[in-house]
């Protein structure tokens, strides 16, 4: 086949590429402040050619303090550990139905798939790729992960720094198409795509066992418009999937240099931004809001060594008769010489006693804005608690103000890189079967997902707060006026709690339950106080068996049972 512009196939790589060249050119425009980020905050990080991959040498040069680097490094700890800890649940499955969310077998199967999940990511990559977005989120602003199948642990992801891919939006602001440009070595590329889908200098370089051959791949995932929604093959789904090798003139195969074209159900990228403005592709950071106070600290720390250096190897005047001389200048040493004058001597240019106090404190306040910067101080008072057992109220209580301004950050995190995490992961084990057949009442109702992390429990706290509140405030009165205590529905409030904390509903006992088992104990008391009656009806008519009445019969008993 002749590669030829009126060749539909070649018009569909030059399409793709036009549309990669456009999320390109949105993206330089970001590149270069990015880049700056990126030398004084997280040098090994960043991409922004397909060549830098294994790029070694010294790229830390520019760092002399690393404060900032470190509060991102305990900013992406903390948020991994508050908001997708891998040691305890993080989120559960629910239903919007209150009536419908207190069925056990339906509390029982979501419970179940729940923890289904939490297994597949703790088997996969998952949390690692988690704990690199966090780093990128709090450095760059912007992070992204492709959620891809994997046939031994489900799901697998390929995550990415930024430079190494493009993203675009849909008209609501929302992320739907991603654009990367990688480099592969030919056994790489065989593996992906097979031998006989490369191009033929590919081809070659496999043939001649030239290992060291790389190629550059564009790969886009945008939403398809040309499907047939009759047909669920990869090819009519909902979002394409284009592989293309750049550079060529074509492949023997399909000769305009797709090397696949497939598709999925749901997008399956993860872009999520710290904070962005409406209509924004990309995101702001913490690191660029501490980026001044970051470049103000290496200044200083210069400086500051400076002055150490004045004051240890101060600069010296030393008599013109030296100047040929060997002179020993290290401590202890000596130099001999002939001099004229009482002012001939070895003496400093000038008093190097320097003052550094005032230094050392602008750069302890730097460090203290870099650190608020982070929420560095938050974390770490987790951290360092000597209890491990602190509620998420206990951390609303000791960091209200932080996490006040840390809500539309998890807000933004929960919509756009953990909810669609979950919905592509279930969507996954549904189409490999390993999803326990759901109860009938669930059939045609749609899931929910309602994150019970640490952070997201101490955004709610105020809820918690509230009913404790309430029940102290009932305490209280209950001693002056008991019957305040019958206002209170305690059942529904151990149920609401329960779902504020992210209990295991497997260890709350139904409300159906729980009735028959009061009734039984009703019962039961009931029989033991009529089992009381009529051992002191027993023991009142032995006493009265003594008693005697001088009558028909013999004593006062034999007269009660006689009546």
């Amino acid at each position: 086949m002749v590669m030829t512009p009126d060749n539909p196939m070649f018009r569909r790589l030059e399409l793709m590429q036009r549309r990669w060249q456009v999320m390109l050119t949105d993206r330089k425009q970001f590149d270069s402040h990015i880049q700056t980020v990126a030398q004084n905050l997280l040098p090994r990080q960043s991409r922004f050619f397909s060549s830098d991959r294994n790029r070694g040498g010294d790229r830390n040069q520019s760092i002399i303090d690393s404060a900032g680097t470190q509060a991102l490094r305990i900013l992406s700890a903390g948020m991994m550990a508050g908001m997708t800890s891998p040691a305890r649940p993080w989120f559960k499955l629910d239903v919007a139905d209150p009536q419908l969310a207190k069925d056990p077998e339906v509390k029982r199967w979501l419970h179940e798939v729940t923890q289904m999940m939490l297994r597949i990511f703790r088997k996969s990559n998952t949390y690692n790729s988690l704990h690199f977005m966090y780093r990128e989120l709090g450095g760059f602003g912007t992070g992204c992960s492709v959620l891809q199948p994997d046939f031994n642990n489900v799901i697998h992801h390929s995550t990415m720094t930024f430079g190494e891919y493009a993203l675009a939006l849909d008209d609501k602001g929302q992320v739907n198409t991603l654009g990367r440009e990688f480099e592969l070595d030919i056994m790489q590329a065989v593996s992906w795509f097979g031998v006989e889908n490369l191009s033929v200098g590919a081809r070659n370089a496999y043939d001649q066992s030239n290992y060291g051959h790389k190629i550059t791949v564009l790969h886009v995932i945008e939403p398809r418009v040309d499907r047939d929604i009759r047909k669920k093959d990869a090819v009519n789904m909902a979002w394409k999937s284009c592989y293309a090798e750049l550079g060529t003139e074509g492949t023997k195969k399909n000769s305009e240099g797709m090397l696949r074209e497939s598709g999925y159900k749901d997008f399956p990228a993860l872009a999520p931004r710290w904070d962005v403005l409406f209509n924004d592709t990309y995101g702001s950071s913490p690191g660029m809001d501490a980026l001044g106070d970051i470049l103000q600290l290496q200044q200083e720390q210069y400086r500051k060594s400076e002055g150490i250096d004045y004051q240890a190897r101060p600069p010296l005047q030393v008599p013109s008769s030296l100047k040929d001389n060997d002179a020993n200048f290290l401590p202890g040493g000596v130099s001999y010489y002939d001099g004229a004058g009482p002012n001939s001597g070895i003496r400093t240019a000038f008093d190097v006693r320097l003052d550094l106090q005032y230094l050392l404190a602008d750069i302890t306040e730097v460090k203290s804005r870099i650190n608020s910067a982070f929420y560095a101080d938050m974390f770490l008072m987790l951290a360092s608690l000597d209890k491990t057992n602190m509620t998420a109220t206990e951390v609303a209580e000791r960091h209200e103000e932080k996490l006040l301004m840390l809500g539309p950050v998890l807000e933004r995190l929960h919509n756009e890189m953990l909810s669609p995490l979950i919905e592509n992961t279930f969507s996954r084990m549904v189409e490999v079967g390993i999803v326990p057949p759901p109860p009938e009442a669930l059939d045609g109702v749609e899931l929910d997902v309602e994150f019970v992390s640490m952070l997201a429990q101490a955004q709610r706290a105020v809820g918690v707060n509230s009913v404790d509140r309430l029940i102290g405030h009932i305490g209280v009165l209950a001693n002056a006026k008991p019957d305040v205590v019958d206002t209170f529905d305690a059942d529904k409030s151990v149920e609401k709690y329960a779902d504020m904390l992210g209990v295991d509903p497997e260890l709350i006992i139904p409300s159906e339950q729980v009735m028959l088992i009061r009734k039984q104990r009703a019962q039961q008391q009931q029989a033991a106080a009529a089992a009381e009656t009529a051992d002191k009806a027993a023991g009142a008519i032995q006493k009265l068996g003594g008693v005697d009445t001088s009558g028909v019969n013999p004593n006062a008993g034999a007269d009660l049972l006689s009546l």
